[in-house]
């Protein structure tokens, strides 16, 4: 199934500049497939070593990782000749080899001609403990993400119907009411598949919903089996606790990260280490607060409110329960608020974007406010086409953006003449 990071990684392959290659992401993200599928279409032959699994090969990390030895040894390993340009080698599951991690600074510095990528599922937290030498300055890196609703369409076999809203998202021209039903109901499979690859996979060849929970449950059951051993028993109770409660935090009219609601009593003290191993993990997006809209963003962060959405808005209605009937008719349902925002949270870090959102004296909220260059975006989002709120025309009247975007169900057009009115399904067009 094609993915976008493609064009990263063949971008990275024909650099000048180029040093080994660290693919970060969740785990069944697709690193493994879009790795091993990049090596077989653009090299002679790939080297695969998973150091998770592969003890033997982890062991011989342990010792001298002087480029030249490990090259002669996986040669051996793998029976391949490997050859500079022409072989890739993938280490895949490199946050369970501490040694390997810090091998890749060798190769920068003394082989760069050899093409090398590593994949982690959770380097960002095997990075932050002590013990872990990162090979700064060394390495290129690249965040991979579930499939964004546009890769859906893509496998789906509705190209055309992505570039189509494409068109539409920079004319802001209504598009034909066929198209634009066809595409509200992608996206409402979209919302119950998510971006998860197995689950892709199982809607795009059975072309059914049913047998999609199943495999998001196990993706789930993952998780959590990774918490408990990548933590220590007291540190996964806790971490366990924060992530099983994001539906319920994004169920409530505020849905500012309380820590009450996962245990009376509970504070930043107690769970403030694991909603950052949980942000690390990838397994959730981080959304700031601000109380001031000026460029540069970042620096009027309220680093103590914050809210948490799910990496994959999939996950997040196979945990919350949430009825899939309910869904597919848009039936009226409070909970699918959240499952938009959710939705517009994972298009806006597929894009790359920082999340934050505003709040002014609890008089008002809007949803997202983004930076693209020097402007300041305000972005609302609406779960049908009742669009009527204040929190958005707070927000222009007091910083006078050059334009905000409110997403809803409506067709493409636009409220004013700094309000863009743009469809759910185009916000992997942001």
């Amino acid at each position: 199934m094609r993915r976008r990071v493609e064009a990263e990684l063949l971008k990275w392959k024909n650099s000048k500049n180029r040093k080994p290659l660290i693919v970060n992401g969740a785990r069944q993200v697709g690193k493994t497939y879009i790795l091993r599928e990049f090596g077989e279409q653009n090299y002679k032959n790939v080297v695969y070593v998973n150091l998770e699994t592969n003890l033997a090969v982890a062991d011989y990390f342990g010792q001298d990782i002087s480029p030249e030895r490990l090259l002669r040894y996986l040669e051996v390993y793998s029976g391949e000749v490997i050859i500079p340009e022409e072989t890739l080698i993938v280490f895949d599951e490199i946050q369970s080899c501490e040694r390997a991690l810090t091998s890749l600074k060798y190769f920068c510095e003394e082989t760069p001609e050899y093409h090398i990528v590593a994949a982690g599922s959770l380097l960002g937290v095997a990075i932050h403990r002590e013990k872990y030498s990162f090979p700064v300055g060394k390495v290129d890196t690249i965040t991979m993400q579930p499939f964004t609703f546009e890769e859906f369409l893509w496998a789906a076999g509705e190209e055309l119907l992505a570039n189509e809203i494409r068109k539409h998202f920079e004319t802001l021209e209504p598009m034909p009411e066929a198209l634009h039903n066809k595409a509200t109901e992608y996206y409402r499979y979209y919302l119950i598949v998510g971006g998860m690859p197995a689950a892709v996979k199982e809607f795009v060849s059975t072309n059914r919903l049913i047998g999609v929970q199943d495999i998001q449950s196990k993706i789930l059951n993952d998780y959590l089996a990774d918490m408990s051993k990548y933590a220590s028993n007291s540190e996964s109770v806790k971490i366990r606790a924060c992530y099983q409660s994001i539906p319920a935090q994004l169920a409530k009219e505020n849905k500012k990260f309380q820590y009450k609601v996962v245990q009376k009593g509970g504070s930043a003290t107690i769970f403030g280490a694991s909603i950052e191993w949980l942000n690390y993990a990838g397994v959730v997006m981080k959304c700031q607060k601000i109380e001031q809209a000026f460029e540069p963003v970042a620096v009027y962060a309220d680093l103590s409110s914050f809210k948490l959405y799910m990496a994959d808005t999939g996950l997040l209605v196979t945990r919350s329960g949430m009825s899939l009937q309910t869904i597919l008719s848009a039936e009226p349902n409070l909970f699918m608020g959240a499952v938009c925002e959710n939705y517009v949270a994972q298009a806006l870090v597929a894009n790359g974007h920082s999340l934050y959102y505003w709040t002014s004296e609890h008089i008002a909220e809007l949803d997202f406010v983004i930076q693209k260059e020097n402007q300041i975006i305000g972005i609302e989002v609406k779960r049908a086409q009742h669009v009527k709120s204040k929190s958005l025309s707070e927000f222009i009247k007091k910083y006078k953006p050059a334009y905000s975007i409110r997403f809803s169900e409506k067709n493409f057009g636009t409220a004013d003449k700094d309000v863009k009115v743009v469809p759910l399904y185009a916000a992997f067009c942001l």
